[in-house]
């Protein structure tokens, strides 16, 4: 029988595309079961009943992915609670629809555009947490341009990097750049070392700083954590 545990082991996975953190770890899992007959039920929450429908749409849709591919599960049930859009991304999340089938005239797009878009904010926020202790140590912005991925320390935010990078395509061997362009992939120039290391800082600080909101507004809206919620 599948475990909830390996449930929430997959909903790890699920971003919110913002924030790049777990859906997890953020508090927006309110639940989750899994039946006898491989049933999975699991109930998301978010910070405030108007919430982005887009950001909504795409986390519950991956969670749905995510959930629906842990071995055992016959049957992924994903709903989002107390959203004034849940009727719409519920029933189009369950009936595999896409965003603008979900929403007809109100939807512009597809959200394919607007992922790519927060992955590359995800790399310039990883650029920063990765490059910023080596400057701290001593380095320079000449010897950051020089470093490839694999130079860098290993570390948890280094292999974060890394997968970012790899969701779009970009380079992210060892041996590539540690530094490249988010929507180009090249390497980034020692001219340009300063103005890359501004604007990944500014990106860093304003997802951390947008998550310490997020988490605020979360804790006023309900009185209990989230299933594998970081509350330290």
């Amino acid at each position: 029988m599948t475990s909830t545990a390996s449930v929430l082991a997959a909903l790890d996975s699920v971003r919110d595309p913002e924030l790049d953190q777990p859906v997890t770890s953020l508090g927006f899992v309110a639940s989750c079961t899994v039946s006898e007959d491989g049933v999975a039920d699991v109930h998301l929450r978010l910070p405030t009943y108007f919430c982005a429908p887009n950001f909504a749409f795409l986390m519950v849709a991956d969670a749905y992915e995510a959930v629906s591919g842990v071995p055992g599960v016959r049957r992924a049930e994903i709903v989002l609670d107390d959203h004034f859009a849940s009727e719409a991304i519920n029933g189009g999340v369950a009936a595999r629809a896409g965003f603008v089938e979900s929403f007809g005239t109100l939807a512009e797009s597809e959200l394919d555009s607007l992922r790519r878009d927060f992955i590359r904010k995800a790399v310039l926020a990883g650029t920063d947490r990765v490059c910023r202790p080596l400057l701290s140590s001593g380095l320079t912005g000449d010897d950051l341009a020089a470093l490839t991925l694999g130079e860098a320390p290993p570390s948890p935010d280094r292999e974060r990097l890394r997968a970012r990078r790899a969701e779009l395509g970009l380079p992210s061997t060892d041996d590539s750049p540690l530094m490249v362009d988010p929507v180009t992939g090249e390497a980034v120039g020692v001219q340009a070392v300063p103005l890359h290391l501004r604007k990944a800082r500014l990106t860093a600080v304003g997802a951390e700083a947008n998550s310490g909101i997020c988490r605020g507004m979360l804790r006023d809206r309900y009185a209990t954590s989230g299933l594998g919620e970081e509350t330290a």
